[in-house]
């Protein structure tokens, strides 16, 4: 299928490794120019030209912190006027409610919630003016079924969820879709982490609990990058404001 997006510009945050490198990876196979970064130089470089070698397309590279005024401000010097925006940062880590204190929630919501925002509003009314405009934030699975450890991620990215609801459907006739990509547990160090975790709790190892997932294994990382890919492309101008669980199965809900 042809997506429509050959020549776009894509700006791919939190992009070396990961669910982040899958989506550049595969926006870059559909011909976007691609803008990646992270906050570590060398494993983005070789990101970077693992892209370039697989596409032959054009990668730039971006060293900045995504969740910083700073790191936002260098990200869109570099990439000024993007078509496709994929909102990505490492989540907070786990623990016990009772442990967390104000500034824990605060680097949360500033992580998950504030600055996929921000970038939001730095980048949707060029979208508008030039009538094209795909924004894909990366959140979690745990936004439709919270995990009791997981709980600053919860929250945090469950605010950004309610935020893009608000906003998504005043964009669409303008050709521009706002969607929310919910991963379940893939083959990343975050998954396999976040695996022992909560097999953890039934007394199980990571591979333990893997086995007991509908699917049997974790999510591939191209797996996750080609449903990005789809929801960038212009055969999914019909679809905004929308939750999109990729997790093999694993959230049992009807709805």
């Amino acid at each position: 299928m042809e997506l429509g997006i050959a020549g776009k510009q894509a700006l791919v945050c939190a992009a070396s490794k990961g669910l982040g490198k899958g989506c550049a990876m595969a926006l870059a196979k559909e011909g976007a120019m691609v803008t990646i970064l992270a906050r570590q130089r060398d494993v983005l470089d070789q990101t970077a030209e693992e892209i370039r070698n697989q596409t032959g397309a054009q990668v730039n590279v971006v060293v900045a912190d995504i969740t910083t005024e700073e790191g936002r401000d260098i990200a869109l010097a570099a990439c000024p006027a993007p078509d496709i925006l994929i909102n990505n940062a490492g989540g907070p880590p786990p623990g016990d409610f009772r442990d967390w204190r104000q500034q824990h929630w605060f680097e949360a919501i500033n992580g998950n919630m504030y600055s996929p925002i921000d970038m939001i509003r730095r980048t949707l009314d060029g979208m508008l003016e030039r009538r094209f405009g795909r924004i894909v934030n990366i959140t979690s699975a745990a936004v439709k079924q919270p995990v009791n450890a997981l709980g600053l991620s919860n929250g945090a990215r469950s605010g950004l969820t309610g935020f893009v609801a608000g906003i998504s459907r005043d964009t669409a006739r303008h050709n521009v879709t706002i969607n929310n990509l919910l991963p379940g547990l893939f083959d990343t160090e975050r998954g396999r982490g976040a695996a022992a975790l909560i097999g953890g709790g039934s007394g199980l190892s990571a591979d333990e609990y893997i086995e007991t997932l509908p699917a049997g294994r974790l999510g591939m990382i191209d797996e996750f990058g080609a449903t990005c890919a789809f929801l960038c492309s212009q055969h999914a101008a019909y679809i905004t404001g929308q939750n999109i669980l990729v997790d093999g199965g694993n959230y049992r809900g009807t709805f």
